[in-house]
């Protein structure tokens, strides 16, 4: 019970009254993205009867954060990742090991963003909540690019953006179907094909962006002329994907929200996740500062992406397109199996094409920011990779066209993705002489 307590006076810090609060939380529930809930499914409950027993209430006041932010996770365990990543960097280990480190510390961090916004989400209302979690589902991802582009890697850029697609539409949704399928052979899975066919048109029309200044390398009449048409051409796709996104986001959030919300079983099972648990300042100051974690180790993996390459003797397209999105979707993926399990396959849907539609967009972003940087970054991938997202993105479609799965289809889904990073696996471009050639294109 003074647990209890202790939690409405922390929710009380910011000047709110638990019932308009509680209120608040009730009209949020009705706005979670799949994302969200994908997230919820790797916290645990904070049990705060020790740390309501401390007598000074700003000590307490920290306690309760810490618990509910650090230890608030089942990916609590990789936390010690980060310090041993900053002390590797500091005092010049092998900066495969750095790589590594810093790989681990970004999969808790990644988890964790997602429950902070959800946080500042409970105070700014179910509107602003809803554009916080959309936009901010993936931060991950759009801060190790921004990051790779500061430093000129285009190549890593689109490798890890690319990677990221094609790991949730194949192994992430894949593995989803697969477990589903096997936990209930005794009964049929169906999914709402609505909010399906939105993320897969979106993923068309990226596509079709990526394409067309392939094509440009085959029909140009000389390579200087086939450069600049395929750089303008680029320029001006990456700001219609942009266009197109925004609407997007008004189509998800406010016209047609019902297709695209989850609902939270939760509170049937008396979760926490239907009231905020930590104030509005705190949530933000910790917002901030696993953001600039996330850069720091962001920055981390850029550089010594190629140390790793050359010590591990791969490619460093197979570590950003296959290794990278692993990581990075660790969150996504445990989700995916947890509600596949339970047949929430509208839940693993929206987890896995949501996140795959937001970073499609993230490539235009990085298009558009290169440009104003003075970077020559357009959206040609390359045939292999190009024909790899296409293949990713067409047998997605074919494979939920029919708005019922089994496990059949969630094996084929990861067979491709095993195909693709076999592909990856033995190419043995050098990755200085790859980065350079995409730089200059």
């Amino acid at each position: 019970m003074a647990s209890r307590n202790h939690e409405v006076s922390m929710v009380k810090e910011n000047g709110g009254g638990g019932n308009n609060l509680k209120g608040l939380s009730k009209e949020m529930r009705h706005g979670r993205t799949a994302h969200n809930m994908s997230s919820s499914s790797l916290r645990k409950k904070s049990d705060l009867t020790l740390v309501s027993k401390v007598c000074s209430g700003h000590v307490r006041n920290v306690l309760v954060n810490l618990q509910e932010v650090i230890l608030g996770t089942k990916l609590s365990i990789l936390f010690p990742a980060i310090p041993l990543a900053i002390v590797a960097e500091g005092y010049g280990f092998g900066r495969s090991w750095v790589f590594v480190l810093s790989l681990l510390g970004l999969t808790p961090l990644a988890e964790r963003v997602s429950f902070l916004t959800e946080q500042v989400a409970f105070y700014t209302g179910p509107a602003v909540g809803a554009l916080l979690n959309a936009t901010c589902g993936n931060a991950t991802e759009l801060i190790i690019a921004i990051f790779a582009l500061s430093h000129n890697k285009i190549a890593l850029v689109k490798y890890s953006l690319l990677g990221s697609i094609i790991s949730n539409l194949l192994l992430v949704l894949g593995t989803s179907l697969f477990i589903g399928g096997l936990a209930n052979l005794s009964q049929e899975q169906k999914y709402d094909r609505k909010q399906a066919d939105m993320n897969l048109l979106m993923l068309f029309v990226a596509l079709l962006c990526h394409l067309l200044p392939l094509l440009f390398h085959y029909v140009g009449a000389s390579a200087a002329d086939t450069g600049d048409s395929s750089l303008q051409l680029s320029r001006a796709a990456s700001i219609v994907m942009v266009i197109a996104y925004c609407a997007y986001l008004v189509f998800q959030l406010w016209t047609h929200r019902q297709l695209f919300e989850a609902q939270n079983e939760d509170d049937e099972e008396g979760g926490s996740d239907s009231e905020a648990v930590i104030g509005f300042w705190s949530g933000f100051t910790w917002l901030v500062g696993m953001t600039m974690t996330i850069a720091l180790l962001s920055e981390y993996v850029v550089q010594t992406i190629e140390d790793a390459s050359d010590s591990w003797g791969l490619s460093v397209s197979f570590l950003s397109i296959i290794l990278l999105p692993i990581f990075g979707n660790a969150t996504e993926h445990a989700a995916a199996i947890i509600f596949g399990f339970k047949n929430k396959l509208d839940i693993s849907l929206g987890v896995s094409l949501g996140s795959s539609t937001q970073i499609s967009m993230f490539v235009p972003l990085c298009v558009i920011v290169a440009w104003i940087m003075g970077i020559k970054m357009d959206l040609n991938f390359n045939l292999l990779e190009t024909a790899s997202l296409s293949l990713a993105i067409t047998i997605t479609a074919f494979a939920l066209q029919d708005g019922t799965s089994h496990y059949m289809k969630g094996l084929v889904l990861i067979l491709c993705y095993i195909v693709i990073g076999a592909c990856f696996f033995v190419q043995r471009t050098p990755p200085s002489i790859l980065l350079v050639l995409v730089s200059v294109r």
